[in-house]
């Protein structure tokens, strides 16, 4: 238990199911996870939390919020702990988007003992030059959120007109809109300042990687690399599907997190030890066939 205030967060599933903690996109809410959330429930004690900022949370719940540049994936990271120390959760599963994946990769490199399983939903070790982060930190700190709600349908959905159509979409596209300034500014301040890449192989818990194929903030490639340096993981790409891969194509999405944390802890054992000459599978499926959102 901590004294610290606690992010915003939804429980579903039943209440002796080992946890699954779902980690949301910058701009964002619980409202990502919907597509997936009742059938990961199923098996899961599933949690879906808010950034500051973002949905329930409020943007002070980090004494950082609103000092430019203060805030790190980190503390974040802290965020989450916090959520699961207050349920008594010692260990759990962790699948982010995008931010969310950030943060769950942290956990697992810099907090081994507490994450069981992950996966990293478009997402990146290092999401490109600080610079450009900085930039849309002063841009929203200034403008608001409604400066960039023209473009990100476009950075969204593979097909932003057809997907804006979705409740799903139009969803999250609303919690850009009513997203606090300050809050989601200090989270491009985290964006800024993450860089995981030579810290990937010490990840030692079954990973999956999801990449959307026509996603332009964290190309296929992003998720290579991701792949490539934690040592085991099975890395998934999908057709048809950009930044927020589980609106763009939700069933695919929720078939392969339910495989892997279904079986996540079947084979713990041999991912987390370098000695057990486990391969890396490295397996990378391209479905093509779309869904409807």
């Amino acid at each position: 238990m901590t004294g610290r205030p606690l992010a915003h967060h939804r429980l579903d599933g039943p209440e002796t199911a080992p946890p699954l903690i779902l980690g949301p996109s910058l701009g964002t809410s619980t409202a990502v996870w919907e597509p997936q959330t009742a059938e990961l429930a199923r098996t899961r004690r599933v949690l879906r939390w808010d950034l500051p900022g973002h949905g329930g949370s409020p943007a002070d719940l980090l004494p950082s919020w609103d000092t430019p540049g203060a805030t790190t994936v980190a503390d974040l990271a802290r965020l989450v702990l916090d959520l699961a120390d207050h349920h008594g959760w010692t260990r759990f599963g962790y699948a982010g988007i995008s931010l969310g994946g950030a943060v769950g990769a942290h956990l697992a490199a810099h907090h081994p003992g507490r994450v069981e399983a992950l996966a990293l939903v478009c997402s990146s070790a290092r999401f490109g030059e600080p610079a450009a982060w900085r930039e849309r930190a002063r841009l929203v700190r200034e403008k608001g959120t409604a400066a960039l709600l023209e473009a990100t349908p476009g950075r969204w959905f593979a097909a932003p007109d057809r997907a804006v159509a979705s409740r799903h979409a139009a969803a999250v596209l609303a919690d850009l809109a009513a997203a606090d300034r300050n809050g989601y500014a200090a989270c491009c301040d985290a964006l800024a300042g993450y860089d995981l890449r030579s810290g990937l192989r010490r990840i030692g818990v079954p990973a999956l990687v999801v990449a959307g194929r026509d996603d332009p903030a964290t190309p296929p490639e992003h998720a290579r690399e991701l792949a490539d340096g934690i040592p085991g993981a099975d890395l998934l790409e999908l057709a048809h599907a950009a930044h927020l891969a589980g609106i763009d194509r939700p069933s695919a999405v929720g078939a392969a997190l339910s495989a892997h944390f279904g079986a996540g802890a079947a084979h713990h054992r041999d991912s987390a030890d370098p000695a057990s000459g486990r391969p890396r599978p490295g397996r990378s499926t391209h479905p093509d066939t779309p869904e409807e959102p």
